[in-house]
């Protein structure tokens, strides 16, 4: 039997993978509505003078904006349709979901099944057009200040028309990309809302590479350090398949059960716990609450005199909170830290995965069922998230040190490829098992009709 499970999961070819027609079907509509992500992010607000925003951006690098436009795929420094992304409901779902863990009422629709994970996600998307909304209008005003302060005009008739106008086209730009993202859930391959923020990242690789070797042609950035950043990143990239892959499977027995033959068997299955359960969240929290202050300084620092007291602040502020700065570092380094170990408390609550496996009847072996299985899976959980925490950390801040050091243009930073390489795993995992699923349709169809045939 594992034989043959073995050659039909190296089976899976180019050839298998012709033959599957809805693979097919759901890989070009996936390519098809990443296609309409990218058109829509071209797209300006009404309103919009584009240059003066183009200029604006240029002035904003470094702060908040900049790390959310590349996410959203330069959107943000376009204001465009789409120039919120998803962040508003990636942020609204993960208030819900510490507040599922930590509101009783939550915590009991949580429980209830299916149709409490759908009543979880209407608090979500109501949460979503909250967020849009109040970004939104700050992302309207804001435009409105600093653009007439930094004299420039980027809006073409500032007032409150053009606030609603731009309030209505971001939250409908938000909307429409949470639907899109559920119609390649439901009908094309991977997880939607993901592809949707990788396309954003991978989109702007092009300029990015254009511009590393044209720094390179022209002189201003070393051949050593291109090469070096080129092996940094393949390095990266294969530590990241490894550390997201890597679980710790804690044995699970269950009693005794009679078989057919009347014998007696113990059913035994494995925990998974992942070494890295908060996946990408810890560096993307302690990013935002580190450029939160430099970009607030970024905007009054236009309309303070940076030689009064407040002034010299904003100024000191923009010079510590720097990428590559040691206080910087260490800050981002300790957010990443403290964040992992939050959102993983979070996400996995030891106490009820030991009810339930006490309510089906299994143990860990060697374990009491009840309260010393749950301080048993807390203490393991501890210590793989302090692994996960350390793996984490250096691949979030060892890039942003060399960029910081070598003067690259931050976009392939940690947090960037943590997004990419995990989007791009779980989908070849989904298209390797609907290749799997196919193979196995075919041998079922061919024993069949050789039934049929006797």
């Amino acid at each position: 039997m594992a034989s043959r499970a073995d050659s039909i999961a190296s089976n899976l070819s180019l050839a298998n993978f012709s033959k599957a027609t809805e693979l097919r079907q759901r890989i070009w509509f996936t390519i098809g509505a990443l296609i309409v992500f990218r058109f829509l992010s071209f797209i300006p607000l009404p309103g919009i003078n584009p240059l003066g925003v183009a200029q604006l951006a240029d002035q904003l690098q470094g702060g908040i904006i900049g790390m959310f436009s590349m996410f959203t795929g330069g959107s943000l420094e376009r204001m465009s349709l789409i120039a919120l992304g998803v962040m508003p409901y990636i942020t609204a779902s993960i208030v819900v979901q510490m507040a599922s863990a930590l509101h009783p009422t939550l915590a009991a629709l949580k429980k209830e099944g299916a149709a409490g994970r759908q009543k979880l996600n209407q608090y979500t998307r109501y949460g979503t057009v909250f967020l849009c909304t109040i970004q939104g209008y700050f992302l309207a005003v804001g435009l409105e200040s600093f653009a007439s302060s930094a004299g420039i005009q980027a809006v073409v008739d500032p007032g409150y028309l053009f606030r609603i106008g731009a309030v209505i086209s971001l939250v409908g730009g938000t909307m429409f990309l949470l639907w899109l993202g559920e119609q390649i859930t439901a009908r094309g391959i991977g997880n939607g809302v993901s592809l949707i923020i990788m396309a954003g990242i991978v989109a702007q690789f092009p300029s990015f590479a254009s511009n590393l070797f044209e720094g390179g042609r022209t002189g201003s950035i070393s051949p050593t350090i291109i090469i070096g950043f080129i092996i940094m990143v393949v390095v990266l990239i294969l530590g990241i398949s490894f550390f997201e892959r890597a679980q710790r499977r804690l044995l699970i027995q269950y009693p005794k059960r009679a078989t057919q033959r009347g014998m007696m068997q113990a059913d035994r299955s494995h925990l998974p716990l992942k070494l890295n359960t908060a996946g990408v969240i810890p560096p993307i929290f302690a990013s935002s609450l580190l450029l939160l202050p430099l970009t607030i300084s970024q905007f009054a620092g236009n309309s303070v005199d940076t030689e009064s007291g407040v002034g010299g602040i904003i100024v000191t502020l923009n010079q510590y909170l720097q990428h590559g700065q040691p206080i910087y570092m260490a800050l981002y380094a300790l957010g990443i830290i403290f964040f992992c170990f939050f959102y993983t408390a979070v996400v996995f609550n030891p106490e009820e995965t030991a009810d339930n496996l006490k309510k089906n009847g299994g143990f860990i072996p060697g374990i009491r069922p009840g309260k010393r299985t749950s301080d048993y899976l807390d203490y393991v959980l501890t210590r793989i998230t302090v692994v996960g925490a350390i793996y984490l950390t250096v691949v979030c801040v060892v890039p942003e040190y060399m960029i910081a050091q070598t003067g690259i243009p931050l976009f392939l930073g940690g947090t960037s490829l943590l997004i990419v390489v995990n989007v791009t795993v779980d989908t070849i995992s989904q298209i390797q098992s609907h290749l799997l699923a196919h193979q196995y349709d075919g041998l079922i169809k061919k024993a069949k009709l050789k039934g049929r045939k006797r």
